[in-house]
């Protein structure tokens, strides 16, 4: 029998109040409906602490709970800051969980950056279809942000692999 995949649920912002932002529901929404496409495939929801002691991660969590996902699927990256770095966590909980592939949950503009940086862990990824979009405003400021993103994001990657290696 083949392992799940591992669906990764990438955080976005919690709001002061500790509800979570647009984004983040948005990419809730997308692991909910990979959690139902893949039942037996376990959850990382990743993404550490923006609002003192509530963490990205723990909020995704919340929500998928709340929405009936049994809390025994649950992974939760409370330390990751960035992208970078819920990526290295996901590369991580895929070697230890031996699954074949990742399922990344985010926004559009985010994913081609994910699966990069999941290539270079030499993890194999598919994206979830993302049908919901940010407001225009939104979804074109972040889509720069990505263009910025990704060649800083690939440098310091590599810059972690050249450590590694010596």
């Amino acid at each position: 029998m083949t392992a799940a995949p591992l669906i990764v649920v990438f955080g976005a912002v919690v709001r002061p109040d500790g509800s979570p932002s647009p984004s983040l529901l948005r990419r809730i929404g997308y692991g909910l409906e990979a959690a139902r496409e893949y039942p037996d495939a376990p959850i990382l929801c990743s993404g550490g602490v923006r609002v003192p002691g509530l963490s990205e991660a723990l909020v995704i969590a919340e929500v998928l709970r709340a929405r009936g996902v049994p809390p025994g699927r649950l992974i939760l990256d409370e330390k990751s800051r960035n992208t970078l770095e819920n990526v290295a966590a996901a590369a991580a909980q895929v070697e230890t969980g031996g699954h074949p592939h990742v399922v990344a949950c985010s926004d559009a503009y985010h994913l081609p950056r994910i699966r990069l940086l999941l290539a270079l862990h030499g993890v194999k990824s598919r994206p979830w279809p993302c049908r919901e979009r940010p407001p225009l405003g939104q979804g074109l400021a972040m889509g720069l942000r990505e263009c910025l993103a990704v060649p800083h994001s690939l440098a310091r990657a590599m810059a972690r692999r050249r450590r590694r290696a010596s």
